[in-house]
């Protein structure tokens, strides 16, 4: 008989399988339009849940952080967002800023246009600025994977590794498309073992969960987290 293959790191067992699914996940809201009580609403579920942490905009990362504290859930903050455009400065300004306000990583958006014009100290100096404002904390690269060939998702991950991110990510969920499972397994084999591949954007089913987290991806970040973990509940 065929056996179902098993999520990375799931257990052997069925005791626990929705916490270990729940810990690979950042439930996440980003839209601009986002209220105090979606906020609550979020970081509400995040803890029932036990999911891994909550991931916002910057400027909402100081009520994150306080209704997440003592919880076990980071507070996560966007950083660039969502076109990675800004300056290395004022990126590096934003995520200090956001360390001091409670954010206990940072995912920051790639300067896409010197990777296209194949500017890459302009790419690793802006990637370095931000792992230096977050330290002691991680920092996640969005790639926008997308919007790149495979050389560019290629250089961009390695560039990423060498800059002292603790992640590659593929998307900012504002761009042209999602994450895949191919540009997950590809960022994976870049960056090696010892470096964390995000996947993000489009990420919307239990099986789209499981695809990623098979390709490689050892974080999600998924605004149907919800449902997600209850489609395994019901499984």
């Amino acid at each position: 008989m065929k056996q179902n293959k098993k999520l990375p790191g799931s257990p052997k067992s069925k005791q626990e399988p929705i916490s270990r699914l729940a810990q690979f996940i950042d439930h996440t809201i980003l839209k601009a339009d986002a209220t105090l009580s979606d906020l609550k609403r979020i970081c509400d579920e995040a803890k029932h849940w036990h999911f891994k942490g909550v991931c916002v905009n910057a400027c909402n990362i100081e009520f994150v952080a306080k209704e997440l504290k003592d919880t076990g859930v980071l507070a996560i903050a966007v950083v660039g967002f969502p076109l990675g455009a800004s300056t290395a400065k004022a990126k590096a300004f934003e995520a200090r800023g956001a360390i001091s306000a409670g954010a206990r990583e940072i995912d920051m958006v790639i300067n896409l246009g010197a990777l296209k014009s194949q500017d890459y100290r302009t790419v690793i100096e802006d990637i370095e600025q931000v792992v230096e404002a977050s330290k002691p904390f991680p920092v996640k690269v969005i790639l926008e994977t997308a919007s790149l060939t495979d050389e560019e998702k290629i250089i961009a991950s390695a560039l990423a590794k060498g800059a002292g991110a603790a992640f590659v990510k593929t998307s900012t969920g504002f761009g042209a498309g999602g994450a895949h499972i191919k540009d997950v397994a590809l960022m994976r084999r870049i960056v090696g073992t010892d470096m964390g591949v995000k996947a993000s954007g489009g990420i919307k089913t239990l099986e789209d969960a499981k695809a990623m987290l098979n390709a490689g991806a050892n974080r999600l970040g998924c605004s149907t987290s919800v449902a997600i973990v209850q489609a395994l509940e019901k499984s």
